[in-house]
């Protein structure tokens, strides 16, 4: 049993669920600073802002974010938090390459996965679905 922060909960129901790269940013935050600023949890930050940037029309401010985020990430395990980390490294990899190309081939900002490979965090994720985080408007 790892008993997953239900700010981790949200941030992975914000991501995979809702799109909602902005509102990941803001729960993972609130967890980073809480978890003593583990730089697992600002790796995956930083590569739902690279997404939040390149959705808003900020290719440049976008490759940072995922560049800082991929080298935080670096490190870890393909398999770690009950999730499938390198896969989501590797396709951050290929989203950066496409952002660095991105005057001879635009291409539309599209949703990245993580991958869930634990059961109890599935299930986490799914009581979370039957009663979902009230958001509060951002504009």
């Amino acid at each position: 049993m790892h008993g997953y922060d239900r700010l981790y909960v949200a941030f992975l129901y914000y991501f995979n669920d809702q799109r909602d790269y902005f509102e990941c940013h803001e729960v993972m935050e609130e967890l980073w600073l809480e978890e003593g600023r583990n730089p697992l949890y600002q790796g995956l930050l930083q590569i739902a802002v690279g997404l939040y940037h390149h959705g808003n029309g900020n290719p440049s401010g976008s490759i940072k974010l995922f560049t800082a985020g991929l080298e935080k990430l670096a490190p870890y395990p393909e398999r770690i938090l009950g999730i499938n980390l390198g896969r989501l490294v590797k396709d951050s990899e290929v989203y950066v390459g496409k952002l660095l190309n991105l005057a001879e081939a635009p291409f539309l900002p599209y949703d990245l996965d993580i991958e869930i490979v634990e059961q109890e965090l599935m299930d986490l994720l799914d009581e979370l679905r039957l009663d979902p985080p009230q958001v509060e408007e951002h504009s």
